[in-house]
Order: structure tokens, then sequence, then C-alpha cells
């Protein structure tokens, strides 16, 4: 069965440390051909020509117990002055408690390496979940996690000062996911934009924070094959609840929006 998930790692297995070696795999400038954008400058739904929407609640939760039903409604995604909005509103619908948005540009944009990176500003709250992410592009064909899975970017909305970046593939997915996170030290990821982005090689994928490597995954850390030589596809989404971050409590405070400054792929 094909799920299209993010991940089904819990908590505590967030902090699988790789370590990065000074070599030319470091570099954010070898990618510098820019192949594909979305700079949101167009107000109204976001641009068919690049994004579809994934509707609904998917299986169990679209894999993770997700609890909001994604739609395509401007309550839920749209795009306003020149930023993509993505609102998690506490609401019944399609006997769900919530609804939020989830666009996707399979079919649209695929892309075998490069630099993929977006400018978001998060939101906040307990049972938040907002992701920048990608799948392989025979994920209708092949099951996950051997299609293979990036997740450029993800963020717990009751930790607003750390995000973490993870690689999904077989042998190594959900908990045993290889992933690492990068925390802010003086300052929060809902209080302004910041730059989320990967390095992606045919043996190496690089993390990046606002142009920071934090983290170099290559093929001698995966426990199992090497997916990550075929085209991808980009996700933006925003869960609410699921088995990583839990439900939302008395304290979430709704409606919550992710914005997107611009998203932008480039090869070298």
């Amino acid at each position: 069965m094909i799920l299209n998930i993010k991940n089904t790692l819990l908590a505590s297995s967030l902090v699988l440390v790789l370590g990065c070696s000074t070599d030319e795999k470091q570099t954010v400038t070898t990618m510098t051909q820019l192949v594909k954008q979305d700079e949101f400058n167009v107000d109204g739904a976001p641009d068919s020509s690049m994004w579809t929407y994934d509707i609904g609640t998917g299986s169990n939760g679209w894999g993770n117990s997700e609890l909001e039903y994604y739609t395509n409604r401007p309550q839920n995604i749209k795009v306003e002055g020149g930023v993509l909005k993505i609102t998690a509103n506490k609401e019944t619908y399609m006997s769900s408690a919530y609804t939020s948005g989830r666009i996707t540009s399979k079919n649209k944009f695929e892309q075998k390496h490069g630099r993929f990176e977006a400018r978001i500003k998060m939101p906040w709250g307990k049972g938040i979940w907002p992701a920048f992410w990608l799948l392989g592009a025979n994920s209708s064909t092949v099951s996950w996690p051997q299609c293979g899975e990036i997740d450029i970017m993800e963020y717990l909305g009751n930790n607003p000062t750390t995000v973490f970046g993870s690689l999904h593939g077989p042998g190594y997915a959900g908990a045993n996911s290889l992933t690492k996170t990068f925390s802010l030290t003086n300052d929060r990821f809902d209080t302004d934009f910041h730059i989320f982005g990967i390095e992606w090689g045919e043996d190496y994928i690089n993390y990046y924070v606002d142009n920071v490597l934090y983290n170099q995954i290559t093929p001698a850390n995966a426990p199992g094959d090497w997916v990550f030589n075929q085209p991808f596809y980009i996700i933006l989404n925003l869960a609410v609840g699921g088995n990583l971050p839990g439900s939302p409590n008395s304290d979430t405070v709704f409606p919550q929006t992710m914005q997107v400054d611009y998203v932008r792929v480039y090869q070298k």
C-alpha cells in the first residue's frame, strides 16, 4: 500500500546525529541555475501549472493518524500579498475536527538532484506540524519507503525554536529515519521567515537553515538501498495532530498559518 506520509517517527527518536565532513559537498553555491520557482506573487489559488491539491484524510490520516481534512478552499490555502498561506482551522468539516491544506507538484514538476529551498514563517502551538518535503516520483507504483522521502523541514509547534530534516528509505524509515535537528539560540521560527533547503547530489544530501549546513547524509549512512537517484516532487502541508506532535491541547490557538514566501529549485 502506498503511504503518502511525512514520517511516523516518535519525538524520542529525533536526534540521530550525522556528522558533516569538510569537503566540496558542503557548499551552497554549486547549484546556481534556477530551473523552477514560485514567488507567490499572484493572489488567489496556487499556480495550477505547478501545484495540485491533496484533498481528504488519506489512509489513516495520511499514514500518520493526522486529524485534519485537507481542502482546496481559500479558508485553508491561498496566495495573498506575495505569500502562500496554508491555514489550519478548528472546525467540523466532513466528519473531521480540523481543516488545513496540502499541495504537491506531483506530475507537474519533478527533478532529480539539485537545490530545493523555501522561505517560510512557521505557525505555533501543540499539535501543529508543518512540513516542506519531497517524495519519489514513483510513489504511485512503488510502496513507501522504497520510493524514498526527503524531509527538508519539519517542525513541531510546541517547540518553536527547533526544526529537523530527515531521510526515509528502505531500512531507515519512520522511527529509524536518518534525522537531525537545528535550533535557534535566541529566536523562534514563528517570529520571522527563514530559508530551509537541501543540496542533493548523486551521493549526498546536505541540509541547510538560512544557508548554514547542519547535516550531510550519504549512502554510507544509509543501512539500506540509496533510492535517491530518481526524480522527486515537492509537498507543502500543515498537519494537525498525528503520531509525532500529538493532538492540539487547550493552549493551541486557531487558526494557525504556515506562510511561504517562495519555493525555488536550482541545478548545477
